[in-house]
C-alpha cells in the first residue's frame, strides 16, 4: 500500500490512524456525540479526542443518518465555520476532516483549516467537491452511499454487495483522479450504514479485506450504528461500545487503514491492540 499524504503530512499507515467524530448538528443519532453549544464546548471536545488519541477530527454540521432531513448551505455552513476557523487556530498541526457532500462548504472549509473533506456521496452529489480538493492539494475520504439519507435505505438492492460497493468505489477514485485530486490523498470508505441491510453491513466487515483490490486505503465507520444494536437484540447506540469494539478489531485484523469513532480513548486502545495482533509485536 502506498503512503497516505494528507496535505504537507505523510503516513505510512502500518499503524491504524483513528478519527474522532465531532458533530455539530441537535440530530446526530448518537445523542453523545453532539456539541453543538458554543464553540469552548467544541474545542474542549476536540482536546479531549487528541489526548484520548485521535489523529485526525472529523467536523460534520450535517447529520447524514439514514432518514435525517438535509439542511441548506446556509444553516451548515453558519454551524461550522466558527468552530473549524478557532480549532484550526488552536490547533494547527492536527488534521482537521470535514464531513460534507455541498461543494461550496468543502471549499470554505479547505480555506480555513481543513486538510481533508469527508464526502459520504463519493462524488456521487456533487463532484465538483473534487476540483476544490485538488486545488487545496487535500485529501478526500469517498464513500458509497446508494442514495440521499432520506431514501439511501430503500437502495439496499444488490446482487452483491460487496462487488457493487468495490466498482462504485472505483468510479469515484477515477473521478476524484480526473479532476487533479493525487492518487496519493484518496481514501475509500464502503459505507457500513449507509443504503445497506445488517446482514451487508456484516457480509462488508467479514470481508474487508477484498477491499484492497480497491487502490486507496480504506476508512471504516461502524461506531455505534444500528446493525450493532440489532445484532445484539436491539440496543439502543448508547449501549452499543462492546459491538462497536468488536468491529473496530475486525476491521483493523482485515485491513482498514482509518476508524471513525466517536469513542476515542476506547477505540484507540483496541485498534493499538489490534495492530499488534496483527504485526505480531507489541
Amino acid at each position: 500500500m502506498r503512503p497516505l499524504r494528507i496535505k504537507d503530512k505523510t503516513f505510512d499507515i502500518t499503524k491504524t490512524l483513528v478519527m474522532g467524530a465531532l458533530n455539530l448538528t441537535p440530530d446526530s443519532f448518537y445523542k453523545k456525540s453532539r456539541c453543538c453549544g458554543t464553540v469552548d464546548e467544541s474545542l474542549f471536545r476536540i482536546e479531549q479526542m487528541l489526548s484520548e488519541g485521535a489523529d485526525i477530527v472529523d467536523v460534520g454540521a450535517e447529520s447524514t443518518r439514514p432518514g435525517s432531513v438535509p439542511v441548506s448551505e446556509e444553516e451548515e455552513t453558519n454551524r461550522l465555520m466558527p468552530v473549524l476557523e478557532k480549532c484550526a487556530k488552536e490547533f494547527p498541526d492536527i488534521i482537521f476532516s470535514v464531513d460534507t457532500t455541498k461543494t461550496s462548504v468543502a471549499g470554505r472549509a479547505l480555506e480555513n483549516g481543513a486538510a481533508m473533506i469527508n464526502d459520504i456521496s463519493g462524488l456521487t452529489f456533487e463532484d465538483s467537491i473534487a476540483n476544490k480538493v485538488a486545488e487545496a492539494g487535500a485529501a478526500i475520504v469517498l464513500s458509497h452511499t446508494p442514495a440521499r439519507p432520506c431514501k439511501m435505505q430503500k437502495c439496499a438492492d444488490y446482487e452483491c454487495v460487496v462487488t457493487e460497493v468495490k466498482e462504485a468505489l472505483n468510479k469515484s477514485i477515477d473521478k476524484a483522479t480526473e479532476a487533479g485530486v493525487s492518487a496519493e490523498s484518496i481514501i475509500v470508505d464502503p459505507g457500513i450504514g449507509f443504503g445497506k441491510t445488517g446482514e451487508q453491513n456484516l457480509e462488508i466487515l467479514n470481508r474487508l479485506e477484498e477491499f484492497s483490490e480497491v487502490a486507496a486505503p480504506v476508512m471504516v465507520g461502524t461506531s455505534r450504528k444500528s446493525f450493532i444494536g440489532v445484532t445484539l437484540g436491539g440496543l439502543p447506540p448508547e449501549e452499543r461500545l462492546e459491538g462497536t469494539a468488536a468491529t473496530v478489531a475486525i476491521a483493523v485484523m482485515k485491513g482498514a487503514s482509518i476508524v471513525r469513532v466517536h469513542d476515542v480513548k476506547e477505540m484507540a486502545r483496541v485498534a493499538k491492540m489490534s495492530d499488534a495482533i496483527k504485526s505480531g509485536a507489541t
